[in-house]
């Protein structure tokens, strides 16, 4: 990984020297745009409206437009800014983790030690494990000033930026002004059906099948060409197995869905003590104890003797 940025947390006098970097990353397939009919790629050109040319990268800036007048930003202007020449991220208070609502959470960054002394950062990660504490901070990144959440993962600081309070957006809907009656049976049957589901969130068991399936078409297309077959390419999908169906009741969706959810259930213990009954014959335990019965009664007979 590359360092993004190199800074220091700041806390009081305490100075924690750090190195970002980004914890994630995206695993799409990359796809770009063609002209469906020759397979020309479409590209886009920051062209000048004025004298028609095509500008280099490096001679383009930016601009406030109030309707009368334009103010052009230079790269050298907004650099010149105070908040964006801090290098410091710097803790404004500590609060409960349990307080942070995760609506606000946005970008996460890994944060390095980026000194021989490693006193200073185990020493804030301990106390925030400790104390079972979030820091929330403020600092500057690619122009705009930041505000985030610096958390313990494992035996890393973890920097996770967070949307400012006006870019909630409230959840203003009418329908949820209504308060519909809820049965103790449809609550029972809730509560039974969740428990059927219930489990430990282990994120590698989840796989991103529209990503799996994209490569699949992707492969399927090298191979043979234009004519493809999708429908030999994924199997042929049962009709309506995708959402639809019937409208239901919800008691009644409720109850069938216990009982399919049992019924598997059922099915996988019959399959396992069926798979366990199977291999037991290899053992062979019933010719072992017909052998063991025979060897007492040849000792037998040749006592009189």
């Amino acid at each position: 990984m590359r360092a993004i940025w190199t800074g220091a947390i700041t806390f009081g006098l305490v100075n924690v020297p750090v190195k970002v970097y980004s914890a994630t990353e995206d695993h799409d397939v990359p796809l770009h745009q063609v002209h469906d009919e020759d397979g020309g790629r479409i590209r886009y050109q920051r062209r000048c409206e004025i004298d028609g040319k095509v500008i280099p990268y490096e001679h383009i800036a930016k601009a406030y437009d109030d309707g009368e007048r334009t103010v052009i930003l230079t790269p050298e202007d907004l650099s010149s800014l105070p908040s964006e020449r801090s290098r410091e991220i710097d803790v404004v208070e500590f609060v409960p983790n349990d307080q942070l609502d995760p609506l606000m959470f946005d970008r996460s960054y890994y944060l390095e030690p980026d000194s021989k002394s490693l006193k200073a950062y185990a020493l804030l990660r301990k106390t925030l494990e400790d104390e079972e504490r979030t820091a929330i901070v403020e600092f500057a990144l690619r122009q705009k000033t930041r505000l985030a959440a610096l958390r313990v993962r494992g035996n890393v600081l973890v920097l996770q930026t967070l949307l400012w309070h006006d870019e909630i957006r409230e959840a203003d809907f009418p329908s949820l002004d209504q308060t519909p009656r809820i049965s103790d049976r449809e609550l029972q049957l809730s509560s039974a059906l969740m428990e059927s589901f219930a489990g430990d969130f282990e994120p590698e068991k989840f796989t991103d099948e529209y990503q799996a399936e994209l490569r699949k078409l992707i492969d399927a297309k090298l191979e043979q060409g234009e004519s493809v077959d999708t429908a030999a390419t994924f199997g042929e999908e049962e009709e309506g197995k995708k959402g639809g169906g019937e409208v239901i009741d919800l008691m009644e969706a409720l109850q069938r869905s216990v009982e399919r959810s049992r019924s598997s259930k059922s099915s996988s213990s019959s399959k396992s003590s069926s798979s366990s009954a199977k291999k037991s014959p290899e053992k062979k335990p019933a010719a072992k104890s017909a052998s063991a019965r025979k060897a007492p009664a040849k000792k037998s007979a040749k006592k009189p003797a």
